[in-house]
Formats: structure tokens, C-alpha cells, sequence
């Protein structure tokens, strides 16, 4: 089976003892309040950490995100593996999708490794980023790093340039459709550790805007351990729409193998799976859009 967990196996620490960098990856970590990952991933005590709070007023307007159009060359995937790692459901892509232009250094493909899902428990919240301290119920993650800079994303995590992700907003109405592959396979991976291969998902219908210009900028992290940095966000304005019945699929998951017991005051269910907004410090956050 694939590696599921390049986030937390990926050797983001070069500078650190051996053990102290087997320690690290073997760590649990949750979502649980009052859990300081700080503790055991140093690089989550950075000053560039994600999501944040978006605050559109002060967002800045930049033409020149629009120079060169941000160009996604996404390929329908075959054979796809779903995963439930315990923290979030993920797919995994193996067919060579790529992304360009936009915010990205000219010349630079970013390849599509994953989508990540993080969701409430309840409709008012379950988004990492808000917008004006709003929430919204889910958001997706599509996971790209730098393969003209980098041989794999191991080597990309936490390095210059090396990651880009693209945020896209969820919020409750008709069914997506292209989701429709994913969500109807969740009650067969419901526990952590459970993976599913799915004959067909195409990433295209996640993209909500033809033209691809209403989207915020700005440089962070990771939002899972170990944070690292060098990440370039693209969050796109408009939401991407899901059923209520296609986000009860996602509220069913557990973050537990099967028959494992689980610690006092934890229901096993997964959802809330979101990091904390972050300061935004002396960052700018860019608009391809006035």
C-alpha cells in the first residue's frame, strides 16, 4: 500500500538528532483542546503558520497574479486510493497532474499529490482558513509540491518554494457530483487505516471558476504536523457545494482503528479536524481580484 503520511513522515528536520527525529515522526497528535504540537514539531511555533483568519479589506490587490493565468493541467485519475489516516480522509493521486503560473515561480510545475478533507462536526464550522472570521462547514486541500525544484515531496516539505496548496471552501446545497466517487465509498473505510481504491476521480471538478481569478495569496505553512513552512495558500473566493448527505458521509469516520479503545472523554468520531487560525503577523495577503 502507499505511503499515506508523507505529512508526518516526511524528514522536514535535517538539523535535528536522529532520535530526536524518530521520536517526532512516531508522535501521535490530534485535534483535541489545550494539545500544543509546538511541544514535539518545533516548526509549528513559527511566525508563518496557517490557516489564518482572512481579512478581505486589508487583502491587497495584485495584477500581476494575472500575468501569467494560473494554470491547472489536472488529468482524471485512475485507480485512486481514498485513505482514513485517523486525522482527515485523503486521495491519493497517481496519474501526473500539474499546476503553473498564478503566484508560482515562472517556469515552476507544482504535481498534484493528494486532496485532504477537514470538516465540523456541525454545519457553522469545520474550515482551517476563515473569511472574516467566518467558517465554513468543510474545506479541501489540494496538495501540490515543486517537481521542477524537487525529486519528491518528501524533499519539497518545508523548503523554499517547495509546496503550494490550493484551499476550496465548502458549504451545504445540492450534491456535488464529482465528489459523488469519493462519498459513497466512506462507509467502507470508516476506520483509521482503512484505504479504498476508487476506479475514476477527476480533480477538474473541484476547480469552482472557469477563469481561475478570484482567488487570495499569501505564504505559509502546513496545517497538519510538522507545519512546515515555504508554503504558497491560493484560496479560492467562491465555495464549492456539497449535499448535507454527502457531508454526514464524512461525520460517520472514525479516527480509531476497529476494536481499538479508545482514551477517556474521546468518542472516536472524526470531524472538527482543524487547526486553529494563526496571527498573520507581518504577512500581505495578494488578490488576483478587485
Amino acid at each position: 500500500m502507499a505511503d499515506l503520511s508523507f505529512i508526518e513522515d516526511s524528514v522536514a528536520f535535517p538539523e535535528k538528532e536522529e532520535d530526536e527525529e524518530e521520536e517526532e515522526e512516531g508522535v501521535e497528535w490530534g485535534y483535541e483542546e489545550g494539545v500544543e504540537w509546538g511541544l514535539v514539531f518545533p516548526d509549528a511555533n513559527g511566525e508563518y503558520q496557517s490557516p489564518i483568519n482572512l481579512n478581505s479589506r486589508e487583502a491587497r490587490y495584485d495584477p500581476s497574479l494575472l500575468d501569467v493565468r494560473l494554470s491547472p493541467n489536472y488529468v482524471v485519475c485512475r485507480d485512486c486510493e481514498v485513505a482514513n489516516d485517523g486525522h482527515a480522509i485523503q486521495v491519493i493521486l497517481k496519474s501526473k497532474s500539474v499546476l503553473s503560473g498564478g503566484p508560482l515561480p515562472q517556469g515552476h510545475e507544482f504535481e498534484l499529490y493528494e486532496v485532504r478533507f477537514h470538516w465540523g462536526r456541525e454545519n457553522q464550522r469545520g474550515s482551517e482558513h476563515t473569511v472574516n472570521f467566518k467558517a465554513f462547514p468543510m474545506e479541501l486541500h489540494l496538495i501540490h509540491w515543486n517537481s521542477t525544484l524537487f525529486g519528491s515531496i518528501d524533499e519539497a516539505v518545508g523548503k523554499p518554494r517547495g509546496i503550494a496548496i490550493i484551499a476550496l471552501f465548502v458549504q451545504i446545497g445540492k450534491e456535488h457530483v464529482g465528489l459523488k466517487a469519493v462519498t459513497e465509498i466512506l462507509q467502507d473505510i470508516q476506520y483509521k487505516g482503512k484505504s479504498k481504491t476508487i476506479p475514476c476521480f477527476n480533480p477538474n471538478t473541484l476547480l469552482p471558476d472557469p477563469l481561475l481569478r478570484d482567488y487570495w495569496v499569501y505564504e505559509g505553512s502546513l496545517t497538519v504536523p510538522p507545519c512546515s513552512e515555504g508554503v504558497t495558500w491560493i484560496l479560492f473566493r467562491y465555495p464549492l457545494t456539497i449535499s448535507q448527505l454527502q457531508i454526514e458521509e464524512f461525520r460517520r469516520l472514525r479516527t480509531h482503528a476497529k476494536g481499538a479503545e479508545l482514551v477517556e472523554g474521546c468518542d472516536g468520531i472524526l470531524g472538527d479536524n482543524f487547526r486553529p487560525t494563526q496571527p498573520l503577523s507581518d504577512r500581505v495577503i495578494r488578490a488576483a481580484f478587485q
